[in-house]
């Protein structure tokens, strides 16, 4: 696939796709494949300090990610600290990270580069790795970095359109219960002799002190007319 057909893929729209474990999936298969030389990618989330399960293109680089977390030692938390690139063109002299280098080295990786980016608040990591010393010298100018930088615009849209769809949801399900919520209030108004807005707060005192949604607690009032409720609703619009 051409790089600007990856480029276009990246950003194209679907139920899976806006997840966001798929699209930094999607991140480290294209970034490792558009890469000369790199054998695998790993890419991971860190949104409010707290870190997500990383994406990874083989297993193994997995316990490669997992040693950094553990022990807070490696370029993972080298390149989110600096805010800049951090590589390693040859594990076997690298003396820094000694139980990350330990693992790479045991999986036969001998060079990597992680780099990480920011954007409205969301934090990711995208790490490529090489059984090559000096093999990624290039990745943070190449097209890895540009997958990346469209994986941040994709990802913080991404979050966006979460967020609306929960809001549109919110909405709806207020205006499914409006009907009923009306209706409970004119029981309310009937049995204590008082205004809207009195049997409003009524309602929503009950709903505050049973810890129960306000739409459940109407319905109740509803369902039972407001027959044996005198008692419960005078004492709350004390």
């Amino acid at each position: 696939m051409p790089d600007h057909d990856r480029l276009d893929y990246m950003g194209t729209e679907s139920p899976e796709s806006a997840l966001p474990g798929r699209r930094l999936s999607e991140l480290a298969e294209q970034a490792a494949r558009c890469t000369a030389d790199c054998c695998g990618a790993s890419s991971m989330v860190v949104e409010g300090g707290t870190e997500r399960p990383a994406a990874v293109t083989h297993p193994d680089l997995a316990g490669l990610v997992s040693v950094q977390l553990r022990s807070g030692d490696g370029p993972i938390p080298a390149a989110l600290q600096r805010g800049a690139p951090v590589d390693s063109t040859d594990l076997l002299s690298e003396e820094r990270w000694p139980e990350y280098r330990a693992m790479a080295l045991d999986s036969g990786v001998r060079s990597s580069v992680t780099m990480p980016f920011r954007r409205s608040g969301l934090t990711f990591t995208l790490s490529l790795y090489s059984f090559r010393p000096g093999a990624l010298e290039d990745a943070p100018h190449g097209p890895a970095r540009a997958l990346g930088d469209l994986a941040a615009t994709c990802l913080v849209r991404d979050r966006s359109y979460r967020a609306a769809l929960t809001e549109v949801d919110q909405l709806a399900t207020a205006l499914r219960s409006r009907p009923v919520v009306d209706q409970a209030c004119g029981i309310v108004m009937h049995v204590l002799g008082c205004d809207a807005d009195m049997a409003f707060g009524v309602l929503r005192r009950i709903s505050q002190g049973a810890n129960r949604k306000l739409s459940d607690v109407a319905w109740a009032v509803v369902d039972r007319r407001g027959r044996g409720l005198e008692k419960e609703l005078v004492s709350m619009s004390n």
